[in-house]
């Protein structure tokens, strides 16, 4: 298996990277919003009639 980041063989201390180095870069990556997954917008409702938000206690 190799890192995801550099390509180079995984450590077991810091699976799935090599190293604290690509751990590092890769949770950088999460904090700035390179990975980011795409939403949907919910276009079923209107101005007039918010969206369920649940429960409000």
């Amino acid at each position: 298996m190799t890192c995801p980041i550099c390509d180079r063989p995984t450590d077991a201390a810091y699976r799935p990277f090599c190293s604290r180095r690509c751990a590092d870069i890769d949770l950088g990556r999460w904090l700035t919003g390179s990975y980011a997954i795409p939403a949907e917008e919910d276009d079923h409702w209107d101005e007039d009639t918010p969206p369920d938000r649940g429960p409000t206690h």
